[in-house]
């Protein structure tokens, strides 16, 4: 026993600190269905609620959104009280992970004790994260307003801007641990992950906007053919209802099937990769099984091909988002600007004034491919390359194209496999939670050894195929382009999100009314 304290962790030394961090309390018995799904519609109308509460006392005029290109992606509202959204729960995610894959952090994630530290060390990073991504920001672009400022200078005496932007990141912190602890009740009390409710959650608003909008492109301006409505359907009637013949044939179908915003194009990708996605989620290998003791009792159990779900893809976009932000507060902020080697670096990334999209270094050659306007249309017409604005001649907007997709399907690999690892999802994991069940492969002897040898030959394999699949599917829907802004990888995770959400309900459902089943579905 003394040698197994000393080979111990270190982060239990962290564990007086972690215990007393706010936590949802895991439910002592089962939960029923009517009340999983009541508490996932309240949080779900909870986090409309909070897209829809602005920060107090920021400046309008003077305001960027670093994360304006991965806003789907993060399921934020830029600067509400979920500005930050998911971003900080799942970059301390990546830096788990990484750190216990790499075995830098000694865990056995399969000991409850090891299991419960983990997540504890894990929650106390997200808090920093939090901070990490909320203090730059407010200090460098989201400025508040000087009646603000002049209000806390009168009310508290002494600077009033430093008073008024330290309770602007309180706001940004206060609204980002609730999104954290709204995800631990979808997750403890629920069905689901809460990250994943809220992406789909936001995506599908953006889908819906993008598509039935009927307000002008422009608000400011009043409704033209110049100035269409924004959603692709009442543009499309639009244009077709006051453009004749011969203006349809000049500039018209242009407008509508490729003009931003929301051109048809747009809302055709996103037909086509809901359904790709919904024919790729149910692809799947099944193992045969047979009850040990019941004579006749036959099941299978799946291997989805998408098998490591969607989390590699948001754990990408999560750290290409970074990526992004640290990037331009080293080109950009006065502070970050001296840091020696990283500090105005135009290699790791340089922007144009005002412009939060890279124009050019690593991270343009990481950054989101939005459409084809981003990327084809530039290749097969001046006019379009030169609209881009960025200065790039065709090999750069290639390699750019050819960077992005490799970097997510390479990354999501990786993440695959550390996810499979985390989650108890392994061959050994699966093999041992079967056992449990009483249930074998027909044909093998019943020991958990001789699953995890057959499992050996499927999961490794199938984990690498899910990660990649995913990668490349992802960067794939982001080339296509879809309606409302939502992008690529935004719309893959949301259909693949509904889809296991939608398998989530009808595994409960069943539980519910076969209790003998929770045991093997890990549930309480």
């Amino acid at each position: 026993m003394a040698e197994g304290k000393e080979q111990k962790s270190m982060l239990y030394k962290l564990k007086p600190v972690t215990d007393r961090l706010p936590a949802v309390t895991r439910p002592e018995g089962h939960v029923h269905f009517r009340t999983k799904m009541t508490w996932v519609i309240l949080i779900l109308v909870l986090y409309f609620a909070m897209t829809n509460v602005v920060i107090y006392g920021l400046d309008v005029e003077q305001r960027v959104d670093l994360f304006a290109q991965y806003r789907a992606i993060l399921a934020g509202a830029q600067f509400s009280l979920m500005h930050l959204g998911i971003g900080p729960i799942v970059t301390g995610s990546i830096i788990m992970q990484l750190f216990t894959g790499a075995k830098i952090i000694k865990l056995n994630l399969k000991n409850d004790e090891d299991k419960a530290i983990y997540q504890g060390t894990q929650k106390l990073l997200v808090i920093i994260m939090i901070v990490v991504e909320s203090v730059p920001q407010v200090y460098g672009f989201m400025e508040p307003s000087s009646k603000f400022s002049d209000g806390m200078s009168s009310l508290f005496g002494g600077d009033g801007e430093a008073i008024a932007r330290t309770l602007i990141v309180v706001q940004l912190v206060a609204g980002s641990y609730l999104v954290f602890l709204m995800d631990e009740v979808v997750s403890k009390w629920g069905i689901g992950s809460g990250i994943s409710l809220f992406i789909a959650a936001g995506v599908a608003q953006q889908i819906f906007t993008g598509t039935l909008n009927w307000h002008p492109s422009d608000p400011t301006a009043a409704l033209s053919t110049d100035n269409p409505p924004a959603g692709t359907i009442p543009k499309t009637i639009y244009i077709f209802h006051h453009m004749s013949a011969s203006e349809l044939a000049g500039d018209g179908y242009e407008t509508i099937f490729l003009a931003q915003p929301n051109p048809m194009v747009a809302l055709i990708g996103t037909i086509v990769i809901f359904l790709f996605v919904a024919y790729t989620e149910s692809s799947r290998i099944e193992l045969p099984l047979a009850h040990g003791g019941a004579r006749g009792a036959r099941g299978r159990y799946p291997i989805k091909l998408i098998y490591a779900s969607n989390i590699p893809v948001i754990l990408m976009a999560a750290l290409l988002a970074n990526v992004s932000m640290f990037s331009m507060l080293f080109w950009s902020h006065e502070t970050f600007m001296n840091v020696p080697l990283l500090g105005g670096n135009w290699m790791l990334g340089y922007y144009e004034s005002g412009s939060t999209t890279p124009a050019g270094g690593l991270a343009y050659y990481l950054s989101t491919v939005n459409g084809f306007g981003d990327w084809l249309l530039p290749l097969l017409s001046d006019q379009y390359l030169t609209a881009t604005g960025l200065d790039k001649t065709r090999l750069q907007i290639s390699i750019h194209v050819v960077a992005y997709v490799t970097v997510m399907v390479l990354g999501s690999i990786l993440f695959a496999k550390f996810w499979i690892e985390t989650t108890n999802m392994g061959p050994e994991a699966v093999a041992s939670q079967i056992e449990s069940s009483g249930m074998q492969i027909p044909g093998f002897r019943r020991d958990p050894r001789v699953l995890k040898r057959v499992l050996e030959r499927y999961i490794p394999v199938v984990t690498v195929i899910s990660g990649a699949t995913v990668g490349a599917l992802a960067a794939g829907a982001d080339l296509i382009g879809t309606v409302g802004n939502a992008s690529g990888t935004g719309v893959l995770l949301a259909v693949g999100i509904m889809i296991n959400l939608y398998d989530a309900i009808g595994r409960e459902q069943m539980m519910e009314m076969h209790p003998v089943l929770r045991g093997f579905f890990g549930g309480e």
